[in-house]
């Protein structure tokens, strides 16, 4: 892979050189990282091997201390859609492999679909995520994407609709990249799963994902087709997580480099039990939840601006310890199967969900700890994306937009789904945080844009 920006032996070099530092090395990277300037790979890679439960807490105050700069007590929520469960790829540590007899496979049809997002709206969902399976149905392509996409967008209930959908499915030629543009979808999602050459090719035994360079230029590709944002991760247990991290921030400074521009979103799932799938009963390259931990508290100070996305693969504790590690976005209410919503029964799922609660019972635990449940997507709507959102986001100006919007989309929620104790915590919470605002004319604003909410209007945002 020599022709690759992933470069195995520099990851290698670095990791060999970082693994017994002193104590004070750790708290002058720490006291450098809450500049929130990022940080190199080397300074990322000592942070990732602390073991020290004391400089374990200095990072994780440190992350926190970026994150709350950055974007402020607030988390962002979403759910996913599965649209089809159908796949042409045999990826060792996936259900919905190719080879995997045991699973009824599923594309779901528009009617269905349409199922899928009202039950997702009566959640009080505003944003998703669109997934799908590298297949379509017989005589589709691309176009069954774009139908779905234009499905969601056109269906309403009791008033609301979903206001942005985001995309994770295979890799695209620009060509199609520009079609999916074109839908006006938001941040368009990929995952390496793993950037080790070595074992991608032991785990992605067939179909087009076996490609490591086609995946790897995803981005690339998506960029180039005008995208604004893209979200990228690994899946964690698939090799060293200290490899995967390093790698990835290659990842970013090529996009940065070529592109001006990195990754809206960092997502960090830890591979789980997947139905058919041996290598996830058993993880080559397990992740304890200190290391987990450590992950997430790094790659805030190594990338400060990125959104940090953690799903319900992990459980509620681990949940919550990790908001406080730099996580920004969260999954809520997710099922991980086409039709999962809208259905009593579920058919087998991607993997196994570590966190089963309902959306509500989600938003009352993210409160009880301080953050603000957020369904804002007003960045997507006034262009405050691409670079636009990074020239607020890494000096620190976004928050500026994120906290107001927050509390507007949160009151929205708080006036149509919630419980009559829930929106009483809520209102609670949203009239503790006006003294956050940042001056007496955004006050002004948002005391008048909640008044609005509270008046029967919706989608008000600044």
């Amino acid at each position: 892979m020599s022709n690759t920006f992933i470069d195995v032996s520099r990851i290698n070099q670095n990791l060999s050189r970082t693994s017994d530092v002193s104590p004070s090395t750790v708290l002058d990277i720490l006291e450098t990282a809450k500049k929130a300037k990022g940080l190199d790979m080397e300074s990322t890679l000592i942070l990732l091997q602390v073991e020290d439960p004391e400089l374990q807490e200095a990072m994780f105050e440190a992350a926190d201390y970026v994150k709350n700069l950055i974007y402020g007590k607030r988390l962002v929520l979403f759910a996913p859609l599965y649209i089809s469960n159908y796949c042409k790829n045999d990826c060792a540590y996936c259900a919905f492999r190719a080879s995997n007899s045991d699973i009824a496979r599923r594309f779901l049809t528009q009617a269905e679909i349409r199922l899928e997002t009202e039950a997702l709206l009566r959640q009080g969902h505003k944003r998703i995520l669109l997934v799908a399976g590298e297949a379509y149905p017989p005589g589709k392509d691309l176009d069954y994407v774009l139908e779905s996409i234009d499905t969601i967008y056109s269906t309403w209930v009791d008033g609301a609709n979903i206001r942005r959908i985001n995309v994770n499915i295979a890799p695209l030629s620009v060509e199609d990249f520009r079609r999916l543009h074109d839908a006006q979808i938001g941040t368009y999602q990929i995952f390496q799963e793993t950037y080790h050459p070595d074992t991608y090719k032991k785990v992605h035994l067939s179909g087009p994902k076996a490609d490591y360079e086609w995946r790897l230029y995803a981005m690339d590709r998506a960029f180039e087709a005008g995208f604004d944002d893209v979200g990228i991760g690994v899946l964690f247990g698939l090799h060293d997580f200290r490899f995967e991290v390093a790698a990835m921030l290659q990842h970013i400074q090529h996009l940065e480099k070529t592109f001006g521009l990195g990754p809206h979103t960092i997502s960090v799932p830890r591979l789980e039990p997947a139905h058919g799938a041996e290598i996830a009963m058993d993880p080559p390259a397990p992740v304890t939840d200190h290391q987990f931990k450590r992950i997430i508290a790094t790659l805030r100070l190594a990338v400060p601006y990125t959104g940090i996305i953690l799903s319900t693969r992990e459980t509620p504790q681990m949940r919550r310890e990790a908001f406080r590690m730099g996580v920004s976005q969260i999954s809520a209410g997710s099922r991980t199967n086409p039709g999962g919503y809208g259905e009593e029964e579920n058919a087998e799922e991607q993997f196994s969900l570590g966190d089963h609660r309902p959306m509500e019972e989600v938003i009352v635990d993210v409160m009880k700890l301080g953050f603000i449940p957020s369904f804002c997507t007003a960045c997507y709507r006034l262009g405050r994306v691409g670079k636009d959102f990074m020239d607020l986001a890494k000096p620190g100006l976004i928050q500026a937009y994120c906290l107001p919007n927050a509390m507007t989309s949160f009151a929205e929620y708080l006036e149509d789904y919630a419980k009559p104790e829930t929106r009483e915590m809520g209102y609670e919470m949203i009239d503790s945080m006006m003294d956050d605002l940042p001056g007496e004319k955004v006050r002004q604003h948002v005391a008048e844009a909640l008044e609005k909410v509270r008046d029967g209007h919706r989608d008000v945002y600044l």
